[in-house]
């Protein structure tokens, strides 16, 4: 009976020998076909014989380092790192299972843990050239890193994208990358830029909050903010602990609400009101730029409707800091020059409307900047007698006789020589003044901007007496 026991036993063993043999054999086979597909680039067929070979054999480290890979060649660098984890806990001593593990954790950002592998081969291989290369490599992600940190706090984006875009380059699967330059772009106003990269990674993991954060940002920055409070909640439902969502979202409402209320302010004629209402809008976000922009344009409007024309072609310069291409703060702008005769600027103003816009409207505020140009650059005959030019005959008469009086010659015979001039030159320059602007054809003509040269040189005269003057102006 011991003897017929210690037999079976025996035979047990030796067909789990043969079982386990035929096992490995049928691994090995498997292996040999990936291999053959991993040659040809057919990484999907690849990946299901080594997947096979797993099967067959789960303890053999260079199966999982083989599918690893192959994972990597088809970009799925998370599943790639766990297969080479698995490697290199079957075998430490597999260096291609942790120059593998490390070049994944290298390509999802996680430069840290890609350094502890590399040294780990440097230990068991301190030649390996190649693992010196991705240590270096390494180390340059976290330089890039380091400094895109520090670009942020000072908020030069433009260096946090280039730190990104190299980085990316050596950790091309890291999100975390991709999301802070995209981020960025949104924050230099890249905006298309910014959706294109959120949006490849919402195609990949459309639960990823931070990228539905960097989409509602961009709406927010293009004043969609309705659209762009959707994102915020979303991205916040995915990732409940997102601050910078819950700060947008938040800022988002404040800025539509304080905004809309301003526009009822100024549509209720409560100037004060709307202008205090506007001011407040602007502090809640001075990185939303496009919405910044209408808030100046309408606090410049409100200042133009109090009278403070100088404050209004201030905000009016600020909202065009801001955006060089709206329309409406060049025309506001141009307006408020207008009010005050600075008509340079105004013509300046108009051009560049009537260049991006070319409208039969923007035309025809472009010649009236224009012609009132051209009439501030000659005499102002209604200055020259201190009326307005809305004013009447009689008011035009008057006024004539009082500067006639003021400046003749006759009453300044004793001052020096130069007084004398300065004063029959005035005089002159009254009698030019009263001669068109008591004349309705001539007013008419001088008021449209028409030359008047040749009626000029008939204007001066010889110098009345005094006392005809007086006479003449009581008639």
């Amino acid at each position: 009976a011991a003897l017929t026991a210690h037999y079976c036993v025996w035979m047990g063993n030796d067909l789990n020998a043969q079982d386990e043999f035929s096992l490995n054999m049928e691994a090995e086979g498997f292996k040999e076909k990936g291999n053959t597909f991993y040659i040809k680039k057919d990484y999907s067929e690849a990946f299901n014989y080594y997947t096979k070979a797993i099967d067959s054999c789960p303890k053999n480290a260079s199966y999982y380092g083989n599918r690893a890979a192959t994972l990597m060649m088809l970009c799925r660098f998370r599943e790639a790192l766990e297969d080479s984890q698995q490697a290199v806990r079957l075998d430490d001593c597999f260096m291609k299972g942790h120059l593998r593990e490390g070049k994944c954790h290298l390509s999802l950002g996680n430069a840290m843990a890609a350094s502890r592998c590399f040294q780990k081969v440097l230990q068991l291989e301190p030649s390996n050239s190649q693992a010196q290369q991705e240590h270096k490599n390494a180390a340059a992600v976290l330089e890039f890193e380091r400094m895109a940190e520090f670009g942020f706090d000072k908020r030069d984006f433009r260096k946090v994208v280039y730190c990104m875009d190299r980085a990316l380059g050596l950790a091309s699967a890291c999100h975390r990358f991709k999301i802070l330059k995209a981020e960025c772009l949104a924050l230099l106003g890249r905006y298309p830029e910014a959706q294109s990269v959120a949006s490849d990674i919402l195609r990949m993991d459309s639960t990823n909050g931070d990228a539905l954060y960097v989409r509602g940002l961009c709406l927010y920055y293009e004043d969609c903010i309705d659209k762009a409070v959707q994102f915020f909640v979303q991205a916040l439902r995915m990732a409940p602990d997102h601050e910078k969502a819950r700060l947008a979202c938040r800022n988002a409402k404040a800025l539509k609400a304080k905004k809309e209320e301003g526009n009822q302010a100024f549509k209720d004629n409560n100037f004060e009101a709307a202008y205090k209402l506007y001011s407040e809008a602007l502090m809640i976000d001075p990185n939303n730029i496009k919405t910044n922009a209408k808030l100046y344009c309408n606090r410049g409007t409100v200042g133009a409707k109090l009278k403070k024309p100088d404050q209004a072609i201030e905000d009016c310069t600020s909202a065009i800091k801001l955006d060089s291409t709206y329309i409406k703060a060049y025309l506001r702008r141009a307006q408020c020059y207008m009010d005050i005769e600075q008509y340079e600027e105004a013509v300046r103003d108009y051009e560049k409307v009537y260049q991006t816009e070319k409208t039969k409207e923007h035309k025809h505020l472009l010649k009236t900047a224009q012609l009132e140009l051209k009439k501030s650059k000659r005499k102002d005959y209604y200055k020259v007698l201190g009326v307005g030019k809305n004013a009447t005959e009689d008011e035009i008469k008057k006024a004539y006789r009082k500067r006639a009086l003021m400046h003749h010659p006759d009453r300044h015979s004793a001052a020096t020589s130069e007084v004398q001039k300065e004063e029959e030159k005035k005089f002159k320059e009254v009698g030019e003044a009263f001669t068109v602007l008591s004349d309705p054809k001539k007013k008419t003509r001088y008021d449209c901007g028409h030359d008047l040269e040749d009626d000029s040189n008939n204007m001066g005269g010889k110098l009345a007496p005094i006392w005809i003057l007086i006479a003449f102006t009581f008639l």
